[in-house]
C-alpha cells in the first residue's frame, strides 16, 4: 500500500526524511553492462552496434537498412489519422511557439573606460534524440526534444529509435516528419548512444544527445557526457499533487497520480492535501480507477511500492515538502494555485489548478516534458532553447583601457606565480609607454 504520513505525527521528520531518501531504481547493473557496450561500439564500431541489435532487438541490421529514410516518415504521416495528425500538429505548433518566445538576445557594449563587452548566441552543429521504443513508444518525446532544437538553429538532427522486430511505431514516424527531424537510425539501448557519441562508419557522430530512455541508456549518457553533452540523466517519472477540498473530484485526482504511476513501476504519486477524508477518497478511487487501466499493473506496482498520501494541517506546512521533493511536475489543485506556486522554490513544472491536468502538459501545453527528476529540480532545469545554444563572451581592450586595467592583471598573475601571465599583458603595457 502507499505510505501514509501525518505532518502532525512526533515521527514525521524521520519518517519523511526516509521517504525523500528512498531508492526507486537501481543502477548498478545497468552500469556494468552499459560500459561494456559503450566501450565495444567505441573501439569496433558497426560491427558492434549491429551485433548488440540483432542481440537486444532481435532483427539483422546493417548499413543498408539502418537508416530510416525521410519518404519512410512522410509516408507514415500520410497514413495516420486525420484526427492524430491534427493533434500532432496542434501540438508541435504550441511548442514551437514556447520555444520561440525563449530566444535570448546578444549583448554588446562599452564600459566607461572604453573596454568592448559582449555576449554572443549560437546553434550546436548536431544533437542526437534518443526516442524510445518498444512498449514505451513516445511520438510527444519527438516534438518535445527535437522542436526546441529546431528552432535554436541546430543544422543536424539525428534521431536514434529502437525498433524490436523490426517493428517501427508509425506514429514515432509520423512525429518525427513533423519536427523535422534530418535523419533517423533504427537502433536504439546503450549502443544507439555510443554510436551517437563516438560516431560509426553508418552514424556521424554529434555534439549532444537528448532524450529518455530506459535504466541503459541513462547509464550510457552517464558514460559518454565529456565527449558530448547531454540534457540530463532522467530517473522514473513522478508527480506530486497538493489538493484541497471542494476543488476537483477524488476520480480527478486518483487519475492524476495514475497518469505518472502508469509510466514505470518505479515511478511515484504523491497527494498532500489538508483534509484526511480527502486523501482516503483519493485513495478509494485509485483502487476502483485501477481496475480499468491498461497498464493497470504496472500503475498498481508503482503505487503501492512508490506511492505517497500525506496529511498536513494547513497548506503552509506543505511549503516545506514541496521544495524538499523537488518534484518533476507539481499540480496545484488549489483555489489559490498561483500564491501557493509564487512560494514554490523547487519543482520541474508546475501545473496551476483543477482544469489543469500534468498530462495536458505531456502534449499540447507548450512548456516541455522533459524534466528533472529525483529531486533534481533541486539545482537544474527542464529541456528548453537553452540546451541547444551556446554562448560565447567577447571581450575588445584598446589600449587607453588597457593602461588602466592591465596593471592589476599583471599583479594578480605575478601573485598567482603564472610569469607568462604577467608578461603577456605587461609587454604590451611597455609597448604603450
Amino acid at each position: 500500500m502507499p505510505q501514509r504520513l501525518d505532518a502532525s505525527s512526533p515521527d514525521f521528520a524521520a519518517e519523511f526524511a526516509e521517504f525523500l531518501t528512498a531508492k526507486r531504481d537501481t543502477e548498478s547493473t545497468a552500469d556494468r553492462a552499459a560500459a561494456d557496450i559503450v566501450a565495444a561500439v567505441q573501439a569496433e564500431g558497426d560491427a558492434a552496434l549491429f551485433a548488440y541489435t540483432e542481440r537486444f532487438d532481435r532483427f539483422p541490421i546493417g548499413p543498408a537498412t539502418i537508416r530510416i529514410h525521410p519518404q519512410e516518415m512522410a509516408a507514415a504521416f500520410a497514413a495516420t489519422p486525420q484526427v492524430q495528425r491534427d493533434a500532432l500538429e496542434l501540438a508541435a505548433a504550441r511548442i514551437r511557439a514556447f520555444h520561440e518566445a525563449q530566444r535570448p538576445a546578444d549583448l554588446s557594449w562599452t564600459d566607461d573606460i572604453g573596454v568592448r563587452l559582449g555576449l554572443r548566441w549560437t546553434a550546436l552543429d548536431s544533437v542526437g534524440v534518443y526516442v524510445p521504443g518498444g512498449t514505451a513508444a513516445y511520438p510527444s518525446s519527438v516534438l518535445m526534444n527535437v522542436i526546441p532544437a529546431k528552432v535554436a538553429g541546430v543544422q543536424r538532427i539525428a534521431m536514434v529509435v529502437p525498433t524490436p522486430d523490426n517493428v517501427l511505431n508509425p506514429l514515432v514516424l509520423a512525429a518525427a516528419h513533423v519536427a523535422g527531424v534530418d535523419e533517423a537510425y533504427r537502433i536504439g539501448g546503450a549502443q544507439a548512444v555510443a554510436a551517437l557519441a563516438y560516431g560509426t562508419d553508418s552514424v556521424p557522430a554529434v555534439d549532444k544527445i537528448v532524450g529518455p530512455g530506459n535504466a541503459y541508456v541513462a547509464a550510457a549518457k552517464r558514460i559518454v557526457f565529456g565527449r558530448v553533452g547531454i540534457d540530463t540523466i532522467a530517473g522514473p517519472s513522478e508527480v506530486l499533487v497538493v489538493a484541497e477540498p471542494g476543488q476537483a473530484p477524488a476520480e480527478w485526482l486518483a487519475a492524476d497520480l495514475l497518469a505518472q504511476a502508469e509510466h514505470d513501476t518505479a515511478a511515484q504519486s504523491i497527494l498532500i492535501s489538508t483534509d484526511a477524508a480527502l486523501l482516503d477518497e483519493v485513495a478509494a478511487a485509485v483502487d476502483a480507477t485501477l481496475e480499468i487501466l491498461l497498464r493497470g499493473q504496472i500503475a498498481a506496482t508503482s503505487w503501492h511500492n512508490h506511492g505517497a498520501l500525506i496529511l498536513v494541517p494547513n497548506l503552509a506546512a506543505a511549503i516545506p515538502l514541496v521544495n524538499a521533493i523537488a518534484p518533476e511536475h507539481l499540480q496545484l489543485v488549489l483555489a489559490d494555485a498561483d500564491g501557493f506556486a509564487a512560494q514554490v522554490r523547487h519543482a520541474g513544472s508546475i501545473f496551476l489548478g483543477a482544469a489543469t491536468p500534468e498530462a495536458v502538459g505531456d502534449y499540447v501545453g507548450g512548456p516541455n516534458h522533459v524534466l528533472p527528476t529525483d529531486r533534481s529540480a533541486r539545482f537544474s532545469s527542464g529541456l528548453s532553447l537553452y540546451d541547444f545554444l551556446k554562448r560565447t563572451t567577447l571581450l575588445g581592450c584598446p589600449p587607453d583601457a588597457l593602461r588602466q586595467i592591465g596593471p592589476a592583471a599583471v599583479t594578480l598573475a605575478e601573485a598567482e606565480g603564472l610569469g607568462a601571465h604577467a608578461l603577456s599583458v605587461a609587454l604590451r603595457l611597455q609597448g604603450q609607454s
